[in-house]
């Protein structure tokens, strides 16, 4: 059995603001959504199912033109054509998400690093190096109030 469920239902599922699920649709990132006879949108699993893989898509840094690119591809059906140009795609920002990853995984790895360092300073020096984030505040709103006095 097919549910199917409102603009509101969607959001709320989705995570999306009403305003931005009239916005995917207008813009042809979601196929048009079946209406009512009072036309108000009716969301179906199919539609919430799309909309999440959008949402991963979105969330992993694929731009919008890319994400319609990959949604009128998939318009044209599993047609040799579509379906390569789609995995070429996913393929392509599949690479640009391990890059980031790897990147990302770099720069942690230095801030382990850092903190390994300020926690062995800690230790040969017996003090206590400001580490906790309302010390950190509390000594920059000091900075900050005494530049201005």
């Amino acid at each position: 059995m097919t549910t199917s469920m409102t603009i509101q239902q969607a959001s709320a599922a989705t995570g999306l603001s009403v305003h931005t699920l009239r916005y995917y649709e207008r813009v042809g990132l979601l196929d048009p959504v079946t209406r009512r006879d009072n036309t108000h949108r009716l969301f179906r699993e199919d539609d919430i199912r799309w909309i999440e893989f959008l949402l991963k898509l979105r969330r992993t840094g694929l731009p919008v033109r890319d994400m319609l690119r990959y949604a009128e591809l998939r318009r044209q059906g599993n047609t040799p054509a579509s379906v390569a140009a789609r995995k070429a795609l996913l393929e392509q920002h599949t690479r640009s998400v391990e890059e980031t990853i790897a990147e990302l995984q770099g720069n942690l790895d230095v801030l382990h690093k850092k903190i390994v360092m300020y926690e062995e300073l800690q230790a040969s020096t017996g003090t206590h190096l400001t580490s906790s984030k309302e010390e950190i505040q509390h000594a920059s709103s000091q900075q900050h109030a005494n530049a201005h006095t």
